[in-house]
């Protein structure tokens, strides 16, 4: 699957602009990005938003057990990837039909994180048990949501494009011929959200997510990693 968000959606992280300059690399457009994932799959649906939003699927090569699926509901266009273990729990809580599958199911939990702010996006996300990985766009508030489950089980990266547009991918070697250096994998339990404007691990919302510089001989230029909470040791007199 594929998402490409122009920077009026989403500012290009400054720590994959880093990476990239730290090591200049080739890039294409994101134009170009689109026809490379379109051209290397003849069964692909292509959908665009408006001049700022590119999506784009298809369910060759894809597990039976982690489907790819798209829905569209009230303006809100959702991509996932993966299989939900509570999937009939979580229908009964946000009273959804029977048959209601996963990306039906995370653009009902998205609604309520949008609908009832300030309810925290950890909580929505942090109940969702299973494999996955999700790009959520709501047009009605040109609003981003990425996510991926505790163990990265669906890998997801992401990456800057020649002309500045964020692009998230499952195929890292697609990633690779459009972004250059300024790629990464997408960190496990953690979420993007434009309206928070910082990822965050939904495990441990309050700690800092920083990027290490990767080894130059890997394919991507930095690494995300949720700092380990500060351990201040208590002593008795």
């Amino acid at each position: 699957m594929l998402g490409i968000f122009s920077s009026s959606i989403m500012s290009p992280p400054e720590d994959l602009v880093a990476a990239g300059s730290r090591t200049p690399s080739p890039k294409v457009t994101a134009a170009k990005l689109e026809a490379r994932f379109l051209e290397a799959n003849s069964s692909a649906v292509s959908v665009r938003i408006g001049d700022d939003v590119q999506l784009a699927y298809t369910h060759c090569n894809q597990s039976s057990l982690q489907p790819r699926l798209f829905a569209v509901k009230d303006e809100i266009f959702c991509l996932f990837e993966g299989s939900l273990d509570n999937l009939g729990s979580l229908k009964q809580q946000y009273g959804l039909a029977k048959s209601a599958n996963e990306v039906l199911l995370v653009i009902e939990a998205y609604k309520t994180l949008r609908d009832r702010a300030p309810y925290p996006p950890n909580h929505v996300v942090g109940h969702l048990q299973g494999n996955f990985a999700f790009i959520v766009f709501d047009k009605t508030t040109s609003t981003l949501f990425v996510a991926t489950d505790q163990q990265a089980k669906v890998p997801l990266y992401w990456g800057i494009t020649a002309d500045g547009c964020v692009a998230f991918a499952n195929d890292a070697d697609l990633l690779k011929g459009a972004c250059g250096k300024s790629l990464a994998s997408f960190p496990q339990g953690c979420f993007f959200s434009t309206t928070v404007g910082e990822l965050r691990s939904y495990e441990n919302p309050k700690n800092k997510i920083t990027a290490v510089p990767a080894l130059e001989e890997e394919i991507w230029g930095a690494r995300f990693m949720v700092e380990k909470p500060s351990i201040i040791a208590a002593t008795t007199k």
